[in-house]
């Protein structure tokens, strides 16, 4: 883990980061054995018939299975990035722990809002260069900014992160 995301191991809350920290690392399988913690991920999910391989774009996936392990419930199809544009509340400014949908190409990049700088928003997410880990992606990407929808109160720790822009940006997260 990159120094300057240390600080996230200890994060109890929005429990959603938590939740994804507990994955970080978790690394895609390439060829035709699979990583047996994703596939758990879509059989707890109940998406075993529709994700099959580790191969399959998976950071929908991954947002799903945090948010789920964070008491809340997944959008429909969370499969396609893009759909996470409909969770939770709209926003116009990311704070720790919100849903971030980016454009890539035709398709999406989904992922939980730990900071950002300048240029760039810094991502928990899956499938990033096949693994959990945080990538920054650039500002001028982003569709949507989603949080989660607290039942009681939202947690103080909701806050904007300014980050030293440490690290390549990244182009496509698969």
């Amino acid at each position: 883990m990159q120094e300057q995301y240390s600080w996230l191991k200890k994060v109890q809350s929005p429990k959603v980061i938590a939740e994804a920290m507990a994955f970080y690392g978790v690394t895609e399988i390439v060829g035709p054995k699979h990583n047996a913690t994703i596939m758990g991920w879509a059989k707890t999910l109940n998406m075993e018939n529709t994700y099959n391989a580790d191969e399959i774009a998976w950071c929908g996936l991954f947002v799903a299975i945090v948010v789920k392990n964070a008491n809340f419930e997944p959008v429909k199809a969370p499969l396609w990035a893009r759909n996470w544009a409909s969770f939770g509340t709209k926003q116009t400014t990311a704070k720790l722990g919100d849903i971030l949908v980016f454009s890539r190409g035709t398709g999406g990049h989904v992922g939980f809002y730990v900071g950002e700088d300048k240029e760039a928003y810094h991502v928990l997410g899956g499938n990033q260069s096949n693994m959990v880990n945080v990538t920054r992606i650039l500002k001028t990407r982003l569709l949507a900014i989603r949080r989660c929808p607290w039942k009681i109160a939202e947690p103080k720790e909701v806050k904007k992160i300014m980050l030293d822009a440490k690290g390549q940006i990244s182009k496509n997260e698969a």
